[in-house]
């Protein structure tokens, strides 16, 4: 997998997951699920910021955002 593809997908996944975290807090539940999807989306990032050779900057985040809707819709 691409790191920037991995980049993306985790940072969609710990977006998705803060929502539903509060949500399950709000209706008094525990958030198992989004949970999961945090730390799962938490370990794409860390992967994809390990796997690219120096790392990846914070510059770099929308060029890749860029880069995997291009590769997408293409």
């Amino acid at each position: 997998m691409n790191t920037d593809i991995a980049l993306v997908t985790g940072l969609v996944m710990v977006v998705l997951s803060i929502p539903a975290i509060f949500s399950a807090f709000s209706e008094g539940r525990a958030p198992r699920v989004a949970a999961v999807l945090l730390v799962v989306g938490g370990g794409m990032v860390v992967w994809a910021m390990h796997g690219k050779p120096g790392g990846i900057r914070l510059e770099e985040i929308p060029a890749a955002v860029v880069r995997v809707v291009a590769m997408v819709l293409n």
